[in-house]
């Protein structure tokens, strides 16, 4: 059975585009066969914790030689890194806040970013372990163009979704906003041509 994993970065419940189009996206892609279950993670709803040093100190402890209070430390990340790994299809909301991603997406990227668990390092180089794995960013902005060089939400999320193995990476975008009225009607039609799942 395959399963979609949403995350929702928006401040905002009304008025989100990122969730409206997460809303449509993950309609379509059920309707399209990627997926026959829905795990959602809002993170301005529960935001994740900030690192602290009790947290990077469990961290780089075995996992056998931590302590109750060490595990309990990392018992988030341990729930948050379960999602991602019982998903087969990761949809992520990414409104542009300040040209970056929200405080909170950037917490739960610090959060499920860990060696040993989503990444390992090699004689070769890092080497992502959440491999097979699909994921789409729903990027919305008001005034960025989505891609450009001050867009330092887009490439960094593909960056580190490929850091830790998941290198299939669609973005569907409704840029420019407050400048281009049709941004949105875009992103809809881009989810309403997706395909059949094989």
């Amino acid at each position: 059975m395959s399963h979609i994993l949403r995350i929702d970065a928006s401040a905002r419940h009304a008025g989100s585009t990122t969730r409206q189009l997460a809303d449509k996206l993950v309609a379509r892609l059920v309707e399209r066969g990627y997926g026959a279950s829905v795990t959602v993670r809002d993170l301005a709803q529960t935001p994740p914790a900030l690192l602290t040093e009790n947290w990077v100190g469990a961290n780089f402890t075995d996992d056998d030689a931590r302590s109750a209070d060490q595990k309990a430390a990392l018992a988030a990340s341990d729930e948050l890194i379960g999602e991602l790994e019982a998903a087969d299809t990761i949809v992520i909301g990414v409104p542009l806040y300040n040209f970056a991603v929200p405080a909170s997406l950037k917490a739960w990227i610090d959060l499920i970013a860990r060696a040993r668990r989503t990444f390992r390092y090699t004689e070769a180089g890092p080497e992502g372990l959440l491999k097979g794995k699909k994921a789409y960013l729903v990027v919305a902005t008001g005034g960025v163009p989505v891609g450009s060089d001050y867009d330092f939400a887009t490439g960094y999320l593909r960056h580190v979704l490929g850091f830790v193995g998941i290198t299939d990476v669609t973005v569907i975008e409704a840029g420019q906003q407050m400048r281009d009225g049709d941004a949105v009607n875009r992103a809809t039609a881009a989810i309403d041509e997706l395909k059949q799942a094989a």
